[in-house]
This record gives structure tokens, C-alpha cells and sequence, in this order.
């Protein structure tokens, strides 16, 4: 209608320049993009000056994704206009979008110029900022982009024109890029520093960052001790006071004998002193009409330090064990009460861990019933004191400690305090979590050591259940889902997962941390609609990102939030090298080829649409960053077996050997289409010109690079790491390999490389050829072994699923795909072959006879794995498991139902992927049917 509206203004008024506009932004939405450009390019050659026609094309511009246009626009209105401040300021705007900041500085002046306003002086200034933060060259930044900033802004100081708290920021910026501390300290400190007021202690917080960078600790220790004076619960400055403390004790630091201890008053240079100094703090607080926590924990902080230089007792701050049993008497109801302790268990001999947990037992109200054997709590704060402790057990390893049947005890426990404890929660929304929700996340946590260590099947249907039914109580709980996601993954069952990430409701920047959870199983469990979506949404937040990012630069200059650009500039920069970003990039466009290709669309098409180029490598692996949130599921494992470090180092090398295997096979698929438009009868002149060797040659090389990927990825293994049962998942790579398909793949490109010698050294290739058309049969057979078996097992009454079997099968569908590719490949070539060298022959070719063979039992295989996947639906529709009793004596009756459903979902998810593996088999093989030979 708008395109509609736009033709009948444009019948009367030819020249209405915004009307052909508002047209092209109609043609752009409704997907013509070409017609959209043409008519924008119409006006734009105009070089229009009235608003409406700018600023109708900076929207098209902006859609289209060409920020550079809008800038040509703007520059040409103020040639025409140039006295126009709005006109000015569009086109700073518009440099600062597309990031020239050499072209921003000049036209921040030159708005100066025209309207003598600080802000526009101080844009200019922040730009020169922006060139010395993306200047390659350090030395540059440091000798002449930041000099000429600071002597901008000096100008303006002297002259006495600074008004707004920005400029003063924006000269300590300045200033602390240059490492000039001492003057940075002198502004803050001087009477700019007094225009520093939006946020909370800026002052204070920038005066103890340069007292940091100048090493001036006393200053340092005063001023946090005047701070902590102020406010007691400050964390930071109970940090910065120890710190500090122990650098004058090092330093045997002593006060000037006449004057002041320092600029900031009294300081403290002693242990003595600081132990009195929390003393004070503690008997303060205990006056105070809110209790707070800063003073207790900075006790026992005091107390770890002093330990870890081999000291304390000779200062008598008391026992640990009995700090942390009186602060558990005091905040226990209080639910920080665990993660302030958890800092500081390992101050306790590990001979007391037991006593310490019963001596905190013994404090909680709890009362016992008649139904129940074990002593409940009466009241929301006894429940979340008894919570305390559980967490603390599981932390401090007692429950790792037991046997099987123990466990099981303590999660029927567990189990019972979560039921009672929902009592208290009746009243609550649907969007609060239950009081007693850890209980049952514990015991799901109890649970998975059964499964994970002691291969108990029934642990994992029963952590399942437990979870869904907690949902059930609690529908916005983010860890239950986040549980459930990783366990159905574990099982193969991805259909489940989909909704309960949808349900999450991941917002911006999580798209980046958390979807690898779903990105990683969607494709290798065979959900392929839904790894097609999944890999959109998380592509959609990365595109945008290079938009969005534009505009909060936009505004952070709008409203002086200089210090906030630099920020957003590394915030974009550390998305455009995101890990997932390139995985997700990759496997979308290999996901496309397999649904696409040959299908709807031949490879070169699908190829060149997806604009793909063997020569071309857009990862930029040296800046990869993994921004992966890998404690995302809360846990309360003992240092041992959590998270460490080198889990992270080792899951990011994984990661990243993963994504060159598979982008180098992408490379290698995309390599095709140019190889088979260019057979020539090698003795002919052209071949040189063309640049057919060249491309074989790009084939060869990626070749070798992939052989070399695959012998890195095998070695990686070899060292057969164990990440935690909750830390990062780890990749295909591990089946890639045993499996078979990474040698079928590799074999593949070698034979494109030997069918491109046929016209050259014929016979000796012909034999070479005819092996590997024989082996490659035998090895897809092999892989196709590595399929067969039953999906869902009921053995003694439990459930035993086996998804490796379903990854083999995504592995053979890959395989089989890229197997007609390359089999295509051959054919033409073969078929170009007869034709060129053969026309008179009576006889064919052995390379012709081994390839008819080959594609007859190709088809042959195809169909017996077809066959068996009709035989996997027919088991799976025919497995009866509500007919399933379990052996189970640890779930309530109510908890069955939940049962029955975690069973069904796995069950419908596996039906569902066998069948999205079918039917793409089925249509692999109607190509496979269509070589022309």
C-alpha cells in the first residue's frame, strides 16, 4: 500500500524526492533490494538538502546495511548548507557509525566553528581518543593522538570554559592513557575533581585507582580506612585496606615523624592495628539497627591472609571454626549466608568438617512429627538455615564421601524437606522460586553421581523427574531448566530442550554465553528444523550487535558518556570474535548444503548464495574469544571436582580443533562447483588462463591443512579429558573419529584430487581410482555398522538409551551427502572423459566400470540404511512404556505421572530425529539415482 501511495504522488509530482524515498524503503521491505538501491541512487546523485528526503534515506540506508552511504549524503548537504548545525552534527554521527574517527575530529571542529558549544569541542577531542585507541601503532597513539587530546583539552582548562562533569572525565581519561597519574590525581583531587558527582564515591573510587597506579599505599590505606569509617559493609575498600596494610608491613613502612601520615590522614602500618581496627568495626556493628556482614567476614579474611604469610596465632583473632559458627547463628536465615562462608571453608581442618556441620545442626528450630521421621523446620527462616547447611555438606564433600545406598537415603531426605518446605511457598507467584527449591536441585546433584560414577541407569530417569516436578511447582526457575537441558542432551533427546530454552527467554548478550547449550546438540541429535532455527536466533543477535553498537556510540556522544564508547567499541569487538559466533557461522552453512543442496537447489547455487570461497577463511582465529558461560549451573562441588581453569583452557583447545576440522570441510565442499566447470583435455591451451590448476591446488592445500587439523584433534584426545559432570559439554570431535566418518571424508577429497589426473596419467590413476571407489564402500559400510542397534533398551525394568547410535547416524547422513557431492563431481568428469579421449572406442574405460559398481552398491547401502531407520521407527512407535513397571522404591506415587512424561519426551524426541534422518536419506538417494553416467 505505502509502494501503492508513494506511484500516485509521484504521477503528480515528479520531483518529490522523499516520495521515491518512501517508496525504495517499501521495495526494501518487501525484499527488492536491487529496485530499493536504484531509485535511492536516483535521489541520492541529487544531492537533496530538505530533511525529510535525508533522513527518510539514512533509514533505508541504515536497513540495508550501508551506514557508508549515509555519510556521502550528509557530507554533500553541508557543502550546500554550510552553515547548518544540524546538518553538521548528522554527518559527525554518521562518521561515528561507520568509525572514522580522523573525519569525526575534523567535524567536530568544524561544528565548533559554526556554533561555539562545548560539547561539540569535546566530540572532537573523543575522537582524536578513539584514533589513539585504534591506532595499530602504540608508539602513535602515545607521541601524537593523546598528546594533541590533552593539549585540547588544557586549552579549555585555562581558559576556565570546563562546565560539565563529562569533560572532566574525559580529561582523566586522558590523562590515565598517558600514564600521567600524578596529574590525573591533581584533577580529581583539584576543583574539576568537585564536578564529579553522578555516581556514588566517584571521586574517591578514581583518587584510590591512581593512588594504586603510583604505589603510594599509605594514601591507599587511609583513604579506605576513612571509607570503611563511613560504611562498614563495603566490600571494595576492606579489599584495599589489607592489601595496602601488608604492602607498608613489606615495605616496614614508618610515619613521617612531624607532619601528616598522608594526604588522606591517619594510616595504619601494623597487624595490631588492624586487628583492633575490625575489632572496632565488629563492636560497631553490633549497635548498628541493621546487621551487617562486612565487618564478620573482613575477620576472617584478615585471619586467611595472616595465614597464608604463616601467622596468626600470636594475634588471637579467634578460631575460624567458631567465627563461622557464630556468623552462621547470625545470618544464617539469610540466603548469601552460603556463598559469604563457601570463601572460607578452607580455613577448616578437613578432621572437623563433620563436627563443624552437626554443631550448625544443632542451632536450627527444627521439630519433629508424627508423619515424618525426620525433624523438619517450623518457619522460612529455619528452612533456609537447614538449606545453609545442606549446601555446606555437599561442599565441604560429606556427601561424596558416602556409599550408594546413603546417597539414596539422604536424596529421599532431601526429597521429603523439598515437599514440606512448599508449604511455605503457597502464596507465591508464579514467577517467584520456591523456599525449598535447592533441596531438589541438590538431589537431582546426588543423583548424577549415581549415574555418572557408578553407571546407575535409574538415577538419571529419577533426576528427570524430580526436576520437571520442581518446574511444575516453580515454572520460572532458571536452574531446573538449565539442568533439565544439559541431562536431555545427554540422553539424545533434543525436543524437549527447545522449549525449554525458548522458555529461558536468553536475552541479548546471553545468545552468546548460554546457546551453546542448544547450538552443540540441535544438529548431532538430528533435530534439523531445529538446529536450523536455533542457529538464526543466535546469528540474528551477532548481526545486530554491528548495528546496535553504532547507536549506543550515537548516543554515549550525545550525552558525554565518553568513558562508556571505548567500552562499547571493545564490547563489539568482543563479539565479532566470539567462538560461537564462528562454530554457529560454520555449522549453519554446512547444515543449509545438507538440507539444501541437491535437493531444492544444485551445490553451486547453494554455494553461491551462501557467498562461500574455498580461498576464503573469515575465522579470526587468533582473536577467538570464548565467552561461554561455563557456571552458568550452580553447583556446590568441593574444589576437586569442580570447574578449573585448565578445564576452560583445555574446552576452549577442544572447541577451537573442532571448528577448523569442520571449516575446512566446509571450504572443501564449497571447492567443488569450481573444479567441475573447468575440464579441459589437458593438452589444450586454455588451462593456464582459466585458472583450473590454481583451484585444484586450493584444494590440495586446504587438504593438507585438514590432515593436519584431524592429527592435532587425534592427539588432543589422546589425553582423554574428563570435564566436570556440569562443566562444558564436550565436542563431536570424539565420534567424528571413532566412528569412521573423518576417515570417509578425508578419503573423499583425496579422490576428487586423483579424478582431476584422469585426462592426464590415465591408466595408473584408473587403478588408484577403482581402490578407492572399494574402500570407501567398505568404510561407509563400517560406519553404517556403528548405527545399528536398538536406540532405547528396557533392560530389568529400566530404560537404557544409547544416543551415540543417533550421532553415528547425523555422522552417516553428513557423509553420505558429501559422498554425492564428490560423486557428482566424478561423474561429470568421468562422463567429459569418454567423451573427450573415447569417442571411437569400442571399449570403455575401467574407471567407467569401477564407477557404474560403485554407484550400484552406493544406492544399494543407502537403501539398507533406510530400511533399518523404517525398522527404528517401527520399534520406537512400538515401544509401550507406560507399560514399564519401574523398580523403584525412592518416588511417591504423584511422582510417577512425571515419570511417564520425561519417558514420553524422550521417547516422541527420538522418533522425530529418526524420521528428519529418514526423510533427508530418502532424498540423498533420489540424487544418488540421478548420476547421469
Amino acid at each position: 500500500m505505502a509502494i501503492q501511495q508513494a506511484d500516485k504522488l509521484l504521477k503528480k509530482h515528479k520531483d518529490l524526492h522523499c516520495a521515491k524515498v518512501l517508496k525504495a524503503i517499501g521495495l526494501q521491505r518487501t525484499g527488492k533490494q536491487d529496485e530499493a538501491y536504484a531509485l535511492a541512487q536516483e535521489v541520492a546523485a541529487l544531492e537533496p538538502t530538505d530533511d525529510n528526503s535525508l533522513q527518510a534515506l539514512t533509514i533505508l540506508y541504515r536497513e540495508m546495511h550501508r551506514p557508508e552511504l549515509v555519510t556521502k549524503l550528509y557530507e554533500a548537504a553541508v557543502k550546500k548548507v554550510p552553515n547548518s548545525e544540524e546538518y553538521h552534527s548528522h554527518l559527525f554521527m554518521a562518521y561515528a557509525r561507520v568509525g572514522e574517527y580522523k573525519k569525526m575530529q575534523q567535524a567536530g571542529m568544524a561544528l565548533y566553528k559554526i556554533v561555539p558549544k562545548n560539547p561539540y569541542y569535546f566530540w572532537s577531542v573523543m575522537s582524536l581518543i578513539m584514533q589513539s585507541i585504534s591506532a595499530q601503532d602504540e608508539n602513535l597513539s602515545k607521541t601524537m593522538f593523546l598528546p594533541l587530546a590533552e593539549r585540547m583539552v588544557e586549552k579549555m582548562v585555562k581558559e576556565d570554559k570546563i562546565e560539565a562533569e563529562a569533560e572532566v572525565e574525559l580529561y582523566y581519561m586522558i590523562l590515565e592513557r598517558l600514564e600521567k597519574y600524578q596529574e590525573a590525581l591533581d584533577v580529581v583531587r583539584g576543583k574539576l575533581g568537585e564536578k564529579l558527582t553522578s555516581e556514588l564515591q566517584s571521586r574517591e573510587n578514581k583518587c584510590m585507582a591512581m593512588y594504586k597506579k603510583l604505589c603510594r599505599w599509605p594514601e591507599c590505606n587511609a583513604l579506605s580506612r576513612r571509607l570503611l569509617l563511613k560504611n562498614s559493609d563495603d566490600w571494595q575498600f576492606y579489599i584495599t585496606y589489607f592489601d595496602s596494610l601488608f604492602q607498608l608491613i613489606d615495605e616496614s613502612w614508618t610515619p613521617p615523624l612531624e607532619e601528616e601520615h598522608s594526604l588522606e590522614g591517619e594510616v595504619h602500618y601494623s597487624i595490631e592495628q588492624a586487628v583492633k581496627f575490625i575489632e572496632e568495626r565488629i563492636t560497631e556493628e553490633s549497635k548498628s539497627t541493621r546487621p551487617l556482614r562486612g565487618p564478620y567476614l573482613a575477620k576472617l579474611e584478615l585471619i586467611r591472609r595472616l595465614r597464608c604469610r604463616g601467622c596468626n596465632d600470636e594475634y588471637k583473632l579467634g578460631d575460624p571454626e567458631e567465627l563461622m559458627f557464630q556468623y552462621f547463628k547470625k545470618f544464617g536465615d539469610k540466603p548469601c549466608c552460603f556463598t559469604d562462608l563457601k570463601v572460607f571453608v578452607d580455613l577448616l581442618p578437613s578432621s572437623q568438617y563433620t563436627k563443624f556441620v552437626s554443631q550448625l545442626l544443632e542451632v536450627i528450630p527444627l521439630s519433629s512429627t508424627t508423619e515424618s521421621e525426620i525433624a523438619l523446620p517450623t518457619d522460612i527462616k529455619a528452612l533456609q538455615q537447614h538449606l545453609c547447611v545442606v549446601q555446606l555438606s555437599r561442599l565441604l564433600g560429606i556427601y561424596h564421601a558416602m556409599d550408594k545406598k546413603q546417597k539414596l537415603t539422604v536424596v529421599r531426605e532431601l526429597m521429603l524437606r523439598y515437599h514440606h518446605g512448599l508449604e511455605f511457598g503457597k502464596t507465591c507467584l508464579k514467577t517467584e522460586l520456591q523456599f525449598s527449591d535447592y533441596y531438589c536441585l541438590l538431589a537431582v546433584h546426588l543423583l548424577l553421581d549415581l549415574w555418572l560414577e557408578e553407571g546407575e541407569e535409574m538415577a538419571v530417569w529419577q533426576c528427570l523427574t524430580l526436576l520437571e516436578e520442581g518446574l511444575s511447582h516453580s515454572p520460572s526457575n532458571a536452574q531446573f531448566k538449565l539442568l533439565l537441558i544439559r541431562i536431555y542432551c545427554r540422553l539424545g533427546a533434543f525436543e524437549p530442550v527447545a522449549e525449554l530454552y525458548s522458555s529461558l527467554d536468553a536475552k541479548h548478550i546471553q545468545h552468546d554465553t548460554i546457546g551453546y547449550l542448544l547450538t552443540r546438540y540441535a544438529e548431532s541429535l538430528g533435530h534439523y528444523a531445529a538446529a536450523s532455527q536455533s542457529c538464526n536466533f543466535a546469528l540474528r543477535f551477532f548481526h545486530s550487535n554491528q548495528k546496535d553498537t553504532s547507536e549506543y556510540i550515537i548516543q554515549a556522544y550525545k550525552y558525554g558518556a565518553f568513558e562508556k564508547i571505548p567500552e562499547f567499541i571493545a564490547f563489539r569487538n568482543r563479539l565479532n570474535s566470539s567462538l560461537h559466533f564462528a562454530q554457529v557461522r560454520t555449522e549453519r552453512m554446512l547444515l543449509d548444503l545438507l538440507l539444501e543442496a541437491n535437493i531444492s537447489s544444485s551445490l553451486e547455487e547453494s554455494i553461491k548464495s551462501m557467498s562461500l570461497s574455498p580461498e576464503e577463511d573469515d575465522i579470526p582465529w587468533k582473536d577467538l574469544r570464548d565467552n561461554r558461560d561455563l557456571t552458568v549451573l550452580f553447583n556446590w562441588d568441593p574444589k576437586d571436582r569442580d570447574i578449573s581453569e585448565e578445564h576452560r583452557k583445555l574446552s576452549l583447545e577442544e572447541e577451537t580443533l573442532w571448528l577448523r576440522i569442520r571449516s575446512l570441510t566446509l571450504r572443501l565442499v564449497s571447492g567443488l562447483p569450481t573444479l567441475s566447470h573447468s575440464i579441459q583435455p589437458k593438452n589444450s591451451e586454455k588451462t593456464a588462463e582459466n585458472g583450473v590448476s590454481s583451484k585444484i591446488d586450493t584444494i590440495r592445500s586446504l587438504l593438507q591443512q585438514l590432515e593436519a587439523a584431524v592429527d592435532s584433534g587425534k592427539k588432543f584426545l589422546e589425553q582423554k579429558i574428563q570435564y566436570p559432570v556440569l562443566g562444558p559439554p564436550p565436542t563431536r570431535m570424539a565420534g567424528f573419529f571413532s566412528n569412521g566418518s573423518c576417515q570417509c571424508q578425508t578419503s573423499l577429497f583425496y579422490l576428487v584430487s586423483d579424478i582431476y589426473e584422469l585426462d592426464t596419467n590415465g591408466l595408473e590413476v584408473q587403478e588408484r581410482i577403482g581402490n578407492s571407489f572399494k574402500s570407501l564402500l567398505e568404510r561407509l559400510t563400517d560406519l553404517f555398522n556403528k548405527c545399528k542397534g536398538d536406540l532405547i533398551e528396557v533392560r530389568d525394568g529400566t530404560l537404557k538409551t544409547q544416543p551415540n547410535l543417533l550421532e553415528n547416524l547425523v555422522f552417516f547422513v553428513e557423509t553420505i551427502s558429501i559422498t554425492q557431492w564428490v560423486s557428482s563431481y566424478c561423474d561429470g568428469i568421468i562422463y567429459l572423459f569418454l567423451l573427450h579421449f573415447h569417442p571411437s572406442i569400442q571399449l570403455f574405460p575401467p574407471v567407467f566400470t569401477h564407477f557404474l559398481d560403485y554407484v550400484t552398491e552406493l544406492q544399494t547401502l543407502t537403501s539398507n540404511v533406510i530400511d533399518h531407520i523404517k525398522g527404528l521407527e517401527i520399534i520406537l512407535t512400538a515401544l509401550k512404556l507406560e507399560e514399564l513397571s519401574l523398580k523403584d522404591t525412592l518416588l511417591l506415587q504423584e511422582e510417577k505421572k512425571f515419570t511417564k512424561s520425561v519417558q514420553g519426551k524422550v521417547q516422541s524426541s527420538y522418533q522425530h530425529s529418526v524420521q528428519e534422518i529418514g526423510e533427508l536419506l530418502k532424498k540423498r538417494l533420489d540424487t544418488i539415482k540421478k548420476l547421469k553416467i
